[in-house]
């Protein structure tokens, strides 16, 4: 159901075998919903009951709806679905009822019983046919190099192995999963409590009525709409399917060819993953790994967002501004008003989360509050009332349910390498080998992680890409000086922006389809478009003031000319500053891009003076090619 349906149909039970497992599926839908609201209000049990239950509320969930493949996708569970099903509770629920010898023996040193050896192996061979269903072969294939790796190359005994994985929470129930549990369940909730209520239509009411009449105007809405939508989902290929389908047509009819529309949409849904105030669920790994707040985390991302955004808007103007398109007159736009008065008062579950955040509650106690007033908020006016029903309300949990499992899944598997790499002593190897190639450059270590992010997140989802690059690289970088925020933002980075890079760029392959527009000339625009984005990250390792790390007297300077050397990129790279730019034009605006990109003030110097030309000498022909107007006296003078 849309969420703006208004249909009073009443519910019909389909009695079923597929109706009847899709009753139990929103059964325990609702259930894992309600578990994790009442853990945050009451406080979360103990670490193994807490990611226990919502990692046995994945599988189960998991095996109910998903297939083995994609043709059976649809048809009712098989008696494999539901006897994967009972494997993957065993284990769990073996932990539960013998919790307190779980927690009383020493870990390492008491061996395993034969039952603990058979339920950890059953468990760690559940989790990766469970996360293969949900997100393909990569992360399982992973996950199975590792486990070799551990077991032949580091000779590590299995009984230790299976022990660190089962027993303990330093391999499945780690760190990953424990966010997954306490932050991404909650804000996933959020995000579909939000578009259960019609915020997608605010959103995109919203940017219209302040872009939509400007050069392009239906491209700047995307990137306007996306962002915000973006910022409440949380993935990239969701949010070009919600936004896509509005977008991509408008900015087809206003005139964009159909993979520049593609790559518009791609990289401004891509973007929200790194769009304060919420984020994508890598997000939340970031701040429990590094031990800060939420807030931090928030703070440290604001700028490079700002300019991933700035440049992704200055793409689609000056793109419009080459091919001469015009926005969509104003008369055919929403007005900023009446889109306030109707919808505005959505925003509230919003500013709730930030009033509460910065209240000094914790982010899960703040999305909590902010997602039981989407409903009650949405009742405030006539415009949204329609959607406050039951139905709605419980459909939104389902949804919830459902959207939470393949990173409950990612993170467990995660957690199978994080496992092996913590015990194996893996990551200190790798940062080793990173470091020797690298030959202590620091330059030529951050492209390497770099290739690392992109080929990682063509393959899996960005939340166990980032585990693993935190794992393996960020600590290389730290050693060859990075501080710590900048490298573990330049690892959570490009783990997002391999969504945008070909040859498997799954958002751009969504906008694509949507567009009808050829996949490879979709994934060249969307790197075109997104541009700045791959240089924003290589920017704040070396300048770290572009994550609010110093003083405002180095921040605001930096800032500005990293602004203004995005800017230019894009207008180089599209070819059009103040009017359209000549091959030797472009070429001096991405000079000058990158002079004003690397910061300091030499390079400053020179980047102001590469613009300053193209800048004159396109001031100058405008000049001469503006028509002459001449004036004439009065009559006979």
């Amino acid at each position: 159901m849309d969420a703006t349906d208004t249909t009073t149909e009443p519910m019909r039970v389909d009695f079923s075998h597929g109706g009847i497992v899709r009753l139990l599926a929103g059964f325990v839908g609702v259930a894992m919903v309600l578990y994790h609201m009442w853990a945050i209000a009451a406080g979360a049990p103990e670490a193994i009951i807490f990611r226990g239950t919502h990692l046995l509320f994945a599988l189960v969930l998991t095996f109910l709806l998903f297939r083995r493949t994609a043709a059976k996708a649809g048809e009712p569970p098989s008696l494999l679905d539901y006897g994967l099903l009972a494997f993957s509770a065993a284990p769990i629920l073996y932990l539960f009822v013998n919790y307190d010898y779980v927690v009383n023996r020493i870990y390492y040193i008491d061996d395993l019983t034969p039952a603990d050896m058979a339920l950890a192996t059953l468990l760690v061979v559940i989790i990766m046919e469970a996360t293969r269903r949900l997100i393909g072969w990569a992360l399982p294939l992973t996950a199975i190099v590792f486990l070799a790796y551990g077991l032949l190359v580091a000779r590590v005994e299995p009984m230790r192995l299976l022990d660190q994985l089962f027993m303990t929470t330093e391999g499945i129930f780690g760190i990953p999963l424990g966010v997954s549990a306490a932050y991404v369940m909650i804000f996933v909730l959020f995000g579909s409590f939000m578009e259960r209520t019609g915020t997608g239509q605010l959103f995109m009411d919203f940017a219209m009525s302040l872009t939509g009449h400007t050069a392009g105007g239906p491209g700047k809405v995307s990137v306007v709409s996306s962002s915000l939508f973006g910022t409440i989902s949380g993935s990239a290929v969701a949010n070009v399917m919600v936004d896509g389908p509005i977008s991509i047509p408008l900015m087809k009819r206003s005139g964009f060819k159909p993979h520049f529309a593609a790559g518009v949409e791609a990289v401004a849904s891509t973007g929200g993953q790194i769009m304060p105030p919420i984020m994508g669920a890598a997000a939340f790994v970031m701040a429990e790994f590094m031990q800060v707040s939420y807030g931090q985390v928030i703070l440290w991302a604001l700028i490079p967002a700002i300019l991933y955004y700035l440049a992704c808007f200055g793409a689609v103007h000056f793109e419009a501004k080459r091919l001469g398109l015009a926005g969509v007159p104003r008369s055919e736009l929403p007005r900023l008003g009446a889109v306030l008065r109707e919808r505005g008062h959505l925003f509230l579950p919003v500013m709730a989360i930030l009033f509460v955040l910065y209240s000094g509650y914790s982010a899960p106690m703040a999305a909590l509050v902010g997602t039981i007033l989407c409903f009650p908020v949405a009742a405030l006016r006539g415009s949204t009332r329609v959607n406050v029903t039951l139905r709605n309300v419980l459909e939104a949990m389902v949804d919830g349910s459902r959207n939470a499992l393949s990173v409950a899944l990612a993170c467990a598997c995660a957690g199978i390498i994080i496992g092996v790499v913590s015990l194996t002593g893996a990551g200190i190897v790798f940062t080793q080998v990173v470091v020797g190639l690298a030959q202590s450059t620091l330059l030529l270590a951050l492209i390497l992680t770099m290739i690392a992010g992109i080929v990682l997140g063509m393959g899996m989802p960005t939340t166990p890409a980032y585990i693993i690059m935190t794992a393996l690289l960020v600590p290389a970088l730290i050693k060859l000086g990075v501080v710590a925020p900048a490298a573990h933002m330049f690892a959570f980075y490009f783990a997002i922006l391999s969504a945008i890079t070909p040859p498997v760029a799954l958002a751009t392959f969504a906008a694509a389809g949507l567009a009808k527009a050829d996949l490879w000339k979709s994934g060249l625009a969307s790197v075109k478009i997104g541009a700045a984005g791959f240089i924003v990250p290589f920017m704040f390792v070396y300048e770290p003031a572009l994550l609010m790390e110093g003083p405002w007297t180095v921040i605001i300077p930096a800032t500005m000319t990293a602004t203004a050397g995005a800017l230019l990129l894009a207008a180089g790279l599209h070819g059009y500053l103040l009017t359209a730019a000549a091959i030797w034009e472009r070429i001096l605006l991405v000079a000058a891009a990158f002079c004003l990109i690397k910061l300091g003030l030499l390079t400053d110097l020179a980047g102001a003076i590469l613009a300053g030309i193209v800048i004159a000498g396109q001031f100058a022909r405008n000049r001469r090619s503006a028509p002459s107007v001449i004036v004439r006296g009065p009559a006979g003078s």
